[in-house]
This record gives C-alpha cells, structure tokens and sequence, in this order.
C-alpha cells in the first residue's frame, strides 16, 4: 500500500483529505494497483466524467471505485463467455481424474483437462494462490460457504510460497501503542470466560422441523418487533393496522420483508416487494410496498421493518415514512467487577515486571490482552496437510496469545479429498492407529487434537474456543443454529473449549457475539438498496443490519445454495448452503444486550471497523465487528 506522500505528489491537483487518501489505498489494496497505476486510471476517469466538474472529494472516490470494479466485472465476463465459445468447438475433452476434484465448480478453465503426471488415483493436483485476494467477491456468488469464493486465476501457489506472509492486511486505531506481548509470559489464564448462551438448549434433534412450529416462530418474531417499536417510538395501540386492509387512514404496519416472486428465484427488486403480516395483526396477507415517498431504503428477505403509509385503493401499501427499530442496550459491568478483571490481569509473569515492553502507562505490572481470531477451512483445496493451520499455531506460540477463537469448518465435507475419501494421517500422529482403519476422527485428532495439545502444553495460559459449523465433517449436528462438537470423541486437551454456533460469551469485561454462518455474503446477495442507504458501504450496511435485527441469521429465507458442476456443466450436487433450522430460530437471538465484538466469518472481503448506528438523535452505538476470511486468504502469519 502506497504512501500519504506518494498519492499526494502524484495527486498535486487536488487537496487530499484523510478520508479521500484511505479510499485511495483502499481501491489500491483491493485490487493490486501501484500509485502510477491508480493516477493513470483516476486520469482516465477524470476525462470520461469531464475533467473540469470532477473533483476528488469522498464522493468521487468511491464512485471511481466503483467503475474499476464494474469495469474488472465486465472483463470477468467477456473471458467467461469466451472460454464457453471454446469449449463448444471442441469434440471431446479429455475427462478429469474424478469427479472431486472439481467439487466445488472452481476449476473450470484454469487447470488443464489431462491430470499431470504422478497425481493420485481420483484427484488432480493442483496449485492455488491464497494470498490476500485482490478483488471482491463476484455479485453473482450466493453461496454461504468460504470455500465457493472463485480464486484468482492469475496467481496460483502454494500456501508456502505466499507473498508477503506476515504482512499486516488492516489496523484498527494504529495510533495506539502495542506493547510486545511475547516479552511477559503469564502463569495462568488471565481471561475468565462467561457463556451468555443457554447451550444446552441446542441439542435438539434435527430434521423434525413442523411446518406449525416454524409459522408460529416467525409469526412471533413480528409480533415482538411490533412491542418495541411502540414501546421505542411511544405509539398509541390505535396507531398500528392491517396494511393489507383498504383504508385512507394513515397507520403504521409491523411486518417482514418479503418478494412476490413464488418460486423464490431471482433477486430482490423495489418492484417485487411485499410486506408479510403476522396472523394477529393481518391475518398473515402479503400486500405489495410502494417506496417513491421514501427517500431511500435498505431491504433483503427476512427483515421486520416499522413503515408509515396508507392503503387507499387496497392494491399496495403506499410507504411515507421507514420507523428506526430500536437497539439492545450496550454490555455494562460493575465496578467491582472491573477490578476483579484488573486483578486477574495484575497475575506474575515469567519476566520481569519491569521490563520496558511489558509495561503500559495505565497499569505498570499488565501486559494487554492478546486475542486471536481465525476461520475455517484450515488447509488449502488440493490437500489436507493443514499447513495454514500449524502456522497460526505458531503465531499463538510466539506472541503468546491469551485466547485463539477458531470457528469451522475444521474437516469441510465439501473439501474434494474428504469428499472421494482420498485422505490418510502423518507417519507419527501422536497416537496409535491403524492405517487401514483410519477414520475422521483420526484425522481430526492428527491434525487439530494433537497440535492443540502442543501448544496448551507449551502456553498453559492460553484460552481455545471451538464454534463450529455445520458443514464440519466430524459434526454430529449439522444444522443451524448448531450444538457444539464432541469434545471428549474428539480428544481435545482441557483448555479448549467447545461452544455452539452461534454463541454469545464474555471474555473478561468484553461480550464476544460468534457466528461460523456466512450471514454477511447472504444479506449482500439478497438485498436491495436505494437512494441514501445505497451510498452507504455494503459491508457497513450488512452488518447495520445484523446490529438492528437482534439475530446472527435475520434473512429468511436464506439464498438458494448453487450447484456444483463438473467440467463438462453437468450438475454433480448442491452446495450445504445454510441449513437453518427455522424451528428453533430464536436461539440466533441477540438477548438483554448488544456484543461489543462482532464475528462473522464471511467470503467477502476481510475488515475491522467499528460500525456507528444511531440510536436516537442523541445516542450512538459502536460496534466492533470482524470479519474472518479463509486464513491463508487474510494471511497475516
């Protein structure tokens, strides 16, 4: 990423604020541009738009992010529909070893047909670049999965030839100084973990979902959205109605978003909008929204929204006004206990207490905390050597971190190896096993069990959280929301921590909200914004919505998973896609308070940014929210 001082020499014409200069080093870190690059192209844009009236404020810059972007779509496509062209002359292909190889429809045109020399029986080997990507996800991926995101086809190796491995992708206020952490190792754990999850209540069977359990959940959800706005708001009972009922009375309707498009295919649209009642307040009626009144809007499938308007004719309801839903109160905690954290915090070191990097202006004798967070699948497409994984370990080893939160998959059942059962285990596992009699979780223990043990052995301070996923092979509950995984069939050491997904939990002071569902990439893919909300980041406004509907999943439903096919375009399968169990719906609910981290795992593109929401007019949240990539994809080891 280029320098303040570079972008300015080169941008003489135009006075550089703060703002305009990150959008400039963001547009170059997206997507691989040098600083004379991105003038050239500014230059370019500059001409197209009119040189004269086409200043570089905010607003120009992310309009001239978004053309590159539109442009990079655009060339994406034009060499998709010409490598169709080609493959259609052709007479006949040389067929792949194995259908699983191609298991997750992400090879096509970028390996040759004919599997190289020395490749296993049922799989082709093959090399991919896991560096951090260096464009946006595609509009057209609706998968919820990291695994479906294509990858880029001009840079492939292997995970130990990355570039730049141990680069720093994104800071969050780098103004303020880090003490080295490696400098001060504590003799016990100085996090005390609190799990604000009921998690017993997610070991409920699966497949039993009752189509009058799931319509009473959702019917619920409205009606309780309909006590807040009102209790928010200070309405009067009079004030709400039926929005599907003819009537030139202004009234208020409570009601989820929805698209009269019955078979559910195709994206949302201002056009296909419809408001969904519950039973109690109108009968369950759809009745079509009319928006031109409203100045701008951000809607996806699933949303309970508060509208204003009237319904004159009984054809739709013609919306004046978008009410502000509430937000659950920020996570507060006592005094005393403050210092009981403070205390815990004060615990002996192996080192020196005196010692310059382990001293912080607040409190001479603590070191700061030290969290890591990282998201599944830990090994790369072609193989189940889990590398990524043993070098994140590493990094936990060496900064000696005081938590590592992993969320899943950890064995993807999507991973084409795991799929053809193609896998073995290393020479030396750690434990006593039969080649021959290999299981998952022989698999599971050689490469997560045994090198977790390790590193709790060697840092017995450390804190591990397991959030799965349900795409996890080893998981014996595989939908969502989900149950933990098997500690005990799985040999974890004492320090790890099996929780469900998705899991509210406190770390110390500090409420941690996890969710391994890709609920992000599916609210991008199913929204649709207008007017001021769509000036608005897309990531910004996902994860608004995530904050305001009090859920880690509040789309519904959720995006068609794709299919997956082979390297002749047949179907071979579907993705798991999201696997929701709209039965017990409400143990995603966000309950009492808001999280102050936020981690969602997601395909889109990686970030840390505090996320302001407005309460009231005199009242702003800030919340933390992560997103974690496949890691050898944020590659920061």
């Amino acid at each position: 990423m280029a320098d303040v001082e570079e972008l300015t020499d080169l941008f003489t014409t135009a006075m550089l604020t703060p703002e305009v200069v990150d959008e400039l080093q963001s547009i170059q870190c997206l997507y691989s541009l040098s600083s004379q690059e991105l003038f050239y192209k500014w230059e370019s844009y500059s001409i197209n738009m009119g040189s004269e009236s086409t200043a570089l404020d905010l607003k120009t810059a992310r309009d001239f992010k978004k053309s590159i972007q539109e442009a990079l779509e655009r060339e994406n496509r034009a060499k998709a529909g010409g490598a169709h062209i080609k493959s259609e002359k052709r007479v006949s292909a040389t067929p792949r070893a194995g259908r699983g190889d191609n298991v997750f429809g992400m090879l096509d045109g970028l390996v040759p047909n004919t599997p190289k020399t020395g490749s296993k029986i049922g799989s082709v080997k093959r090399k991919a670049d896991f560096k951090t990507p260096a464009s946006k996800a595609s509009k057209a991926h609706q998968a919820s999965s990291p695994l479906s995101a294509t990858p880029d086809v001009n840079a492939l190796s292997s995970f130990a030839e990355r570039a730049n491995a141990g680069q720093i992708v994104e800071t969050l206020n780098d103004h303020i100084p880090v003490p080295d952490t490696a400098s001060a190792l504590p003799t016990e754990s100085r996090i005390k973990l609190k799990a604000n999850t009921e998690m017993a209540k997610f070991a409920y069977k699966t497949a039993s979902m009752k189509l009058s359990t799931s319509s009473a959940i959702l019917d619920d959800r409205i009606d309780e959205f309909l006590s807040l706005v009102q209790e928010h708001h200070q309405l009067e009972d009079s004030t709400f109605g039926n929005p599907a009922a003819q009537s030139t009375s202004e009234i208020i309707a409570v009601g989820r978003i929805a698209s009269d498009n019955v078979s559910g295919e195709g994206r949302l649209n201002p056009s296909s909008l419809v408001l969904e009642t519950s039973r109690r307040t109108g009968a369950g009626l759809r009745i079509p929204l009319k928006l031109d009144a409203v100045s701008g809007f951000h809607f996806f499938p699933g949303r309970i929204v508060a509208l204003r308007g009237t319904n004159a004719g009984g054809n739709y309801f013609s919306v004046s006004e978008v009410l502000s839903i509430p937000l659950l109160p920020p996570a507060a905690s006592t005094p005393a206990e403050l210092e009981i954290h403070n205390a815990r915090l004060q615990t002996s070191t192996t080192s020196n207490a005196d010692t310059d990097d382990a001293v912080t202006d607040s409190n001479p004798s603590s070191r700061p905390l030290n969290i890591i967070v990282a998201s599944g699948p830990y090994t790369t497409s072609d193989n189940l050597d889990f590398i990524p994984f043993t070098t994140l370990l590493d990094s936990c080893l060496t900064t000696s971190a005081d938590a590592l939160i992993l969320t899943g998959p950890f064995l993807d059942v999507e991973h084409s190896l795991l799929a053809a059962g193609d896998f073995d285990i290393p020479a030396n596992p750690g434990f006593n096993v039969e080649p021959d009699r290999v299981t998952l979780v022989d698999l599971f223990r050689a490469h997560f069990s045994v090198p977790l043990a390790k590193l709790c052995q060697a840092l017995p301070s450390i804190s591990v959280i397991m959030v799965p996923t349900p795409r996890d092979a080893v998981a014996k509950h595989t939908a969502w929301p989900q149950d933990r995984l098997p500690k005990r069939d799985l040999y974890l050491p004492k320090q790890v921590q099996c929780v469900t997904d998705p899991i509210t939990l406190s770390l110390n002071e500090v409420v941690w909200g996890i969710s391994g569902l890709d609920v992000l990439d599916q609210v991008r893919a199913s929204e649709v914004a207008e007017g001021k909300a769509k000036q608005e980041n897309v990531l910004v406004r996902a994860c608004r919505s995530v904050v305001e509907q009090r859920h880690f999943f509040p789309v519904y439903p959720a995006v068609e998973a794709k299919e997956v096919k082979d390297g002749e375009g047949e179907a071979v399968r579907r993705e798991m896609g999201a696997c929701v169990d709209i039965g017990y719906l409400k143990l995603g609910e966000w309950l009492n308070v808001r999280p102050d981290v936020l981690v969602l795992p997601s395909v889109l593109l990686p970030f840390a940014k505090v996320c302001f929401l407005s309460a009231c007019a005199s009242a702003v949240l800030e919340v933390l929210v992560l997103t974690v990539a496949r890691l050898w994809r944020v590659c920061s080891w």
